[in-house]
């Protein structure tokens, strides 16, 4: 909203502000808030939901049916579940979030219990190693013994 302002003062301040330049800026203005606003990501007993200024994805842990993830420049990984909820979540989310990790987890688990994680119950094991073996070494550096 400041950056919005600032562009119409600099605008009407050379004295070219138009209607057409003022949705311009506008414009410019959203499409820039919407990029650079992190998702909220919140987890609880068997759920894990994605929050977009626009929409918000959940999806039951407890009922998940399959998790893939996609590498590139930027890894996500994609979770499904048997509702047909489906949401899409940086990994790095969760191995700065002990909190939302263990809900996932633990919901992953329930659903490995009940049989319907079908796929990608892989790919979640090598995370949680990754995310371990992360922690364990901020623990190391943390306590100075390495």
């Amino acid at each position: 909203m400041v950056l919005c302002a600032l562009f119409l003062l600099v605008d009407w301040d050379a004295g070219s502000l138009t209607l057409l330049r003022s949705l311009l800026w506008l414009t410019l203005s959203a499409t820039l808030f919407a990029v650079l606003l992190p998702h909220r990501v919140t987890a609880g007993p068997g759920w894990l939901a994605v929050g977009t200024p626009w929409r918000r994805h959940t999806v039951r842990t407890d009922a998940l049916v399959a998790v893939r993830q996609f590498g590139g420049v930027s890894s996500h990984l994609v979770l499904r579940d048997a509702h047909g909820g489906r949401l899409e979540l940086d990994p790095r989310v969760l191995a700065a979030n002990p909190l939302i990790w263990h809900e996932l987890d633990t919901g992953v688990h329930r659903s490995v219990e009940r049989g319907t994680l079908r796929q990608g119950a892989d790919v979640l094991e090598q995370l949680g190693h990754r995310i371990d073996d992360e922690t364990a070494r901020a623990v190391l550096r943390a306590s100075g013994l390495s």
